[in-house]
């Protein structure tokens, strides 16, 4: 009859991808639960204030239409659906193709089955593959594996977020208008159950049969497996369903009166006791002999090939009672609110004397004698055959030597010729060259008659009396033994290890554990190389689901390994993390030590001084604590570092230099330690610092993104060693908002006025120093290039926000005001053509300026923000340039050559276009400008952040806010211009800057129109004072003249640009 799985059979084919679908689903759904969105759940009062009204549950399908309406009525929820959408439909996407991919499984499954009754698989039916073992097996795994779904999306993605999901997906996608669409019945199927998997829920009414029974599943074919079921043996009351999902049949099976009684006998509290001690008696007794096993040079070759039964029993004993001890003592195991259940427990952990140190000694040494037993039979498998044949070659060369003895040929003591032992002797070593490996069975068989064989000639010939002959017959016939035993190594013992040792049913308990290990390695670090083997054995677990997966030669193959591997990864790293943990420990009494006590040796030192600086008890405990950091070399992981929190107002200064002498503790220790644990100190120092700061600037860049970046898609953040998240104490998201925005604070225009020759700050009032580009120098020393590239980052983000703030501001306040819009055009039309004087000058701007006095504020306080984040960005470019010509000279050059000849290239091709140019497709630009930024090589002022449209009037109406400012200001020699009235705040490089960087997003004819309206402003009002013989110039004359002073200083343009 044709195998079952064979690539021919259509019948078992068919089952075997339908159950490695299955086993795929189910890693796709546990990979999935790690990343259900917050904002699903609805926690949060703030998540329900701001989305409430725009994530519905399946109420929404009972009235679409009233819902849309809702959100249709609000601009603002619109927008925040939008938003929402474009941040979530690719999550939510791919739960829903998991969704999705659950009811196809039961649908394909349903279709196999019918297949069968119809007959559409020539030769079989329902019955015929149940009686077949592997058809048995499979259709079982089939029905367990969608129990196995329906239960795993129950216990990790609660029945309101699926709904919710649901939803989602249905409002922001095509399912909605798709025919063919089978959202209602994904919609039926996982509907809430109104489970919890919160302890002490309570379990809702007919649950989960009503929930198994939404698809209807053919009632023979369960009724079938069931029989083909009814004799196996259930192994205890508590029982891992898939990967260490437990479920304890005594509070499973309370509704159903029937199987509630057969598990009556089971849970009686004598047979429990009973139970209990047995295992406790099993423990006791097998721990003994596998630490006896485990003694340096018990378990030799002979010995286990003379003893696989015993070996094998002995591992079989331990991993059944580390099973049931594991199983039924884990919290998991018992339902909190079940008196009886909890007596249960109680009973099991006094009768078994459970202690989990002992329990987890028990799992070390399996593991340990489990790993070495499959080591040495995996080398004596690969070795098999060519031992077999030495040992073949050696007894059947002693047969002719012995021949040769008795041939009277070859000299031996007192050995007379005997011509019919020398023919016998030859024709047994023939008879030994004639075994064949590839016919064990009979070669084995062969094997021990010619053992006999040797045993009566040694008996009946009186051979005895010979040493040497008896030597030569012992030789071959211990010869002969390992040949037989080397024959009977078969790869069937490793499959039973596999079988006996699997550890699935650990895969969540182990983590009860993982105190006890860290425990351990901190005693004795050595005990990382111990919980190798634990690991392993832990990793056989992967088996279980790739099984099918890989019979099937699905392409799921790599995807589930990837998930199951990467969680046992983070697992290790978890326990192992204990390492670093206690490393850092002793690191950071080195780092205190280094940073207050230990005082750097100068280059040159006096000799009376020498006492002063020997320093040698701060430096024998250095030394201490370094030989006790130096054992853990092994195993060592990423660090973990957490940074600044808020900052208070006035002590901006003073905590970045208490925080920079923290962080130079740090990197120094690092720089000290790395040679002690052989680590890359630095490196770690440099790749930690930068994910940690780059990621809290992603993070605090969020606020401005339209299209979120979450932690799943971040490329700093990692499941792994994840960088935690504090929640927020103001606006800011993270420690780096904080910073910027207390910077933004300390140098807000309104209260203080910048000397751009001094690049300082001085309060407008107190005239006192408020803060200096030293500021930059204390971030740098502090987040080092990354920190400050990082605030300087988050800048643009804000300078584009405000930006945007500002376009919306000028369509509200003047393109949708008529008075402004007439007076505007009336002023157009007297300063027309812009070469002209105009008359009567000063009346025409004074009669503007003061029809639209009511706009000027809002425009100020927008331009004023603008301009200051420029001076601090212009400000931190200056020190990341610096710091990269002092640090890396050679990268400075690099880059500033790279970037000119880029520019030459870019030049020369708007020339002529046949000269090559960057592709689209071509990073180069975008990377070396990231490059650029990071060493300071750039002018923001020259930066373009956002995309404009034309806007009627922009020249004039920026000519006028200028104009109207000029009053508040005065000329003074030493400082330039400055802020007339402390009380009406106007800050000059600010003000100039903002009015600059709103022109440059704007096409350049604006910007030309703007500096003839200035041109043509000097020289109307000069005309006017000349004709009225007014001696002085006028004050606003002077600000207009220095205006544009500074504009051709900034934009570094030539002075011919300043017309008039």
């Amino acid at each position: 009859m044709l195998d079952f799985l064979a690539e021919n059979n259509l019948c078992g084919q068919a089952v075997l991808r339908i159950v490695s679908c299955g086993n795929a689903i189910i890693a796709e759904l546990l990979r999935l639960s790690e990343f259900i969105p917050a904002v699903f759940r609805l926690k949060d009062r703030a998540d329900q204030q701001k989305y409430g009204d725009i994530i519905f549950d399946f109420s929404y399908f009972k009235g679409p239409e009233l819902w849309e309406s809702k959100l249709e009525a609000k601009p603002e929820l619109q927008d925040l659906d939008e938003e929402f959408r474009e941040n979530n439909i690719e999550i939510v996407t791919r739960f829903y193709l998991a969704f999705q991919s659950v009811h196809k499984y039961i649908v394909d499954l349903n279709r196999y089955l019918d297949d069968l009754n119809e007959g559409v698989y020539i030769q079989q039916t329902l019955e015929t593959v149940l009686l077949n073992e592997d058809g048995k097996q499979l259709l079982c795994e089939a029905l367990y594996l969608y129990g196995v779904m329906l239960l795993v999306i129950d216990q990790k993605i609660e029945g309101e977020v699926r709904e919710r999901m649901l939803v989602s997906y249905y409002r922001y996608s095509a399912a909605r208008s798709s025919a063919d669409s089978n959202m209602d019945d994904i919609c039926k199927l996982l509907r809430s159950t109104g489970y919890s998997s919160q302890p002490g829920a309570k379990r809702p009414p007919n649950y989960p049969e009503s929930y198994f029974q939404r698809v209807p599943i053919n009632e023979a074919f369960i009724s079938m497996v069931i029989g083909r079921l009814r004799s196996d043996d259930i192994y205890n009351q508590v029982i891992s369903i898939y990967m260490g999902i437990t479920v304890n049949l005594g509070d499973a099976w309370e509704p159903y009166k029937a199987a509630k009684t057969a598990l009556n006998n089971t849970l009686d509290l004598s047979n429990v006791k009973e139970q209990a001690s047995r295992y406790a008696t099993v423990s006791e007794r097998v721990h003994a002999q596998v630490q006896q096993f485990l003694k340096e040079g018990y378990l030799r070759e002979e010995m286990v090939l003379d003893n696989i039964p015993r070996l094998l029993n002995c591992l079989r004993d331990c991993n059944v009672a580390i099973r049931w001890l594991m199983l039924h003592t884990a919290d998991s195991a018992c339902d909190p609110n079940n008196k009886r259940l909890r007596q249960i427990k109680d009973q099991i952990l006094t009768d078994s004397k459970y202690n989990p140190k002992i329990l987890f000694q028990l799992l070390l040494d399996t593991a340990q004698f489990e790993f070495i037993l499959k080591e040495m039979f995996k080398q004596m498998l690969s070795e098999k055959q060519a031992k077999w044949e030495h040992y073949k070659k050696e007894g059947s060369e002693r047969m002719t030597e012995l021949a040769d003895v008795f041939s009277g040929v070859k000299p031996l003591t007192r050995v007379e010729k005997n011509e019919n032992l020398q023919a016998w002797f030859r024709e047994i070593s023939k008879q030994i060259l004639s075994l064949n490996y590839d016919d064990s069975t009979a070669a084995g068989r062969k094997t021990v008659q010619l053992i006999q064989a040797l045993e009566e000639v040694q008996e009946f010939h009186q051979l005895e009396s010979n040493l040497q002959v008896c030597q030569f017959l012992a030789d071959t016939r211990k010869f002969l033994h390992q040949m037989i035993r080397t024959i009977n190594i078969k790869e069937e013992v490793l499959i039973t290890m596999q079988i006996v040792g699997d550890l699935s049913f650990a895969w969540q308990l182990i983590d009860s554990f993982t105190s006890i290990m860290q425990e351990s390695i901190r005693v004795n670090p050595s005990m990382v190389t111990k919980l190798r083997a634990t690991f392993l054995k832990l990793a056989s677990a992967l088996d279980l689901p790739l099984l099918r997966i890989n019979q099937a030669n699905s392409p799921d193959l790599l995807s589930v390994s990837q998930y199951y591997s990467g969680e046992l990864v983070s697992y290790v790293r978890k326990v192992l993390q204990i390492i670093p943990e206690s490393m850092f420990t002793s690191l950071l009494k080195i780092i205190k030590l280094q940073t207050h006590d230990i005082i750097e040796v100068p280059t040159r030192l006096d000799k009376d001084k020498l006492r002063d600086y020997a320093q040698l008890v701060p430096r024998y405990e250095v030394a201490k604590l370094t030989h006790a950091i130096s054992i853990f070399t092994e195993g060592i992981l990423m660090m973990k570092t957490t940074l600044v929190g808020i900052i208070k107002p006035s002590e901006l200064m003073p905590k970045l230099k208490e925080l920079g002498a923290t962080m130079d503790g740090f990197h120094r220790s690092f720089e000290y330690i790395q040679d002690y644990v052989n680590i890359y100190g630095l490196k770690i120092w440099q790749e930690e610092v930068s994910r940690i700061i780059n990621y809290n600037v992603e993070q605090e860049c969020n606020n401005f993104l339209r299209t979120k970046i979450q932690d799943w898609q971040s490329m700093y953040q990692s499941t792994h060693i994840p960088i935690p998240k504090f929640p927020p104490v103001d606006e800011s998201v993270t420690f780096i908002g904080r910073l910027c925005r207390e910077i933004l604070r300390i140098t807000d225009p309104k209260m203080t006025c910048h000397i751009d020759q001094l690049n300082t700050w001085y309060d407008m009032k107190t005239h006192q120093e408020v803060t200096s580009s030293r500021l930059f120098s204390e971030i740098q020393t502090t987040l080092g290039t990354f920190g400050l590239n990082g605030l300087d980052r988050l800048l643009c983000f804000m300078i584009v926000k405000e930006l945007q703030n500002f376009l919306s501001m000028f369509q509200k306040i003047i393109l949708r005001d008529r008075t402004i819009q007439d007076t505007l055009k009336t002023l157009m039309n007297a300063v027309s053509p812009l070469k002209s004087i105009v008359a009567n000058s000063n009346k025409i701007y004074l009669s503007a300026i003061a029809k639209t006095q009511k706009i000027w504020t809002a425009y100020l306080e927008a331009i004023m923000k603008v301009g200051q984040m420029q001076i601090l960005r212009q400000q931190i470019a200056n020190e990341l340039n610096y710091s990269c010509r002092f640090d890396s000279k050679h990268l400075a050059a690099a880059l500033e050559n790279l970037n000119k000849a880029l520019l030459a290239d870019i030049e020369a091709h708007y020339q002529d276009p046949s000269l090559p140019y960057p592709k689209e497709d071509n990073t180069l630009l975008y990377e070396i400008t990231a490059y650029l930024e990071a060493a300071g090589i750039h002018n923001p002022l020259n930066k373009i952040y956002i995309t404009t449209k034309r806007l009627p009037y922009f020249p004039i109406v920026n000519f006028l806010f200028l104009i109207a400012q000029l009053p508040k200001l005065q000329y003074n020699k030493n400082l330039g211009m400055v802020c007339r009235k402390p009380a009406d705040p106007v800050d000059w490089p600010p003000l100039v800057l903002g009015l600059l960087t709103l022109l440059k997003q704007f096409h350049s004819r604006y910007t030309e129109q703007f500096l003839a309206l200035i041109g043509q402003f000097i020289r109307s009002t000069v005309e006017q004072c000349t004709s009225q013989k007014i001696p002085e110039m006028p004050a606003d004359v002077v600000g207009a003249l220095l205006f544009l002073e500074d504009y051709v200083r900034y934009t570094k343009l030539p002075r011919r640009v300043s017309p008039g």
